[in-house]
């Protein structure tokens, strides 16, 4: 019987791509761009053999691995509002030059959430998923400050029968 000792098990070497569903692929991928500084690695578009395209590659500066922008409008609209990608940023600072950033670009976003341990930054796609900034910083705030009840904070279902 194999008990799953680590010395067992096979270890993979990292993420290879991210990959996000869409339902235009060409207005997510300018929107990345604009955002995020997103480069399109057109020489790995995904093509049917008729030629439609069903997927595009982004090379996004910092994320340590690949986005690929996958067409599949079904299951962008129904994860609408989830918080898929959670990137880190240093500290308040650093929130605060990305909400330049967006403003600039007249992009809509949240406004700084105290959230469990650092500050929090939500900026919904072109399909309404939640690109999330989250500081490595603390923001060295007691648990009373904590925005529970903010719309842009995901804490999940209320449970069943009432609080536990």
């Amino acid at each position: 019987m194999n008990t799953g000792s680590a010395s067992t098990n096979p270890v993979p070497l990292g993420i290879h791509h991210l990959k996000l569903p869409v339902t235009d692929l060409e207005r997510s991928a300018r929107w990345y761009g604009r955002v995020l500084g997103a480069h399109r690695l057109t020489e790995l578009d995904h093509r049917r053999p008729d030629g439609t395209l069903f997927g595009i590659i982004l090379d996004v500066p910092g994320l340590g691995t690949r986005l690929e922008l996958r067409l599949d409008p079904a299951t962008a609209t129904a994860l609408a509002g989830y918080d898929f990608l959670t990137l880190a940023v240093t500290d308040r600072a650093a929130l605060d030059h990305w909400i330049t950033h967006l403003d600039t670009l007249d992009v809509p976003h949240s406004p700084p959430v105290v959230a469990l341990v650092g500050w929090l930054l939500v900026i919904p796609d072109p399909d309404g998923l939640r690109l999330r900034l989250y500081t490595v910083t603390p923001h060295g705030l007691d648990g009373a400050h904590i925005e529970y009840d903010s719309p842009w904070l995901s804490t999940g279902p209320a449970p069943v029968g009432g609080h536990h």
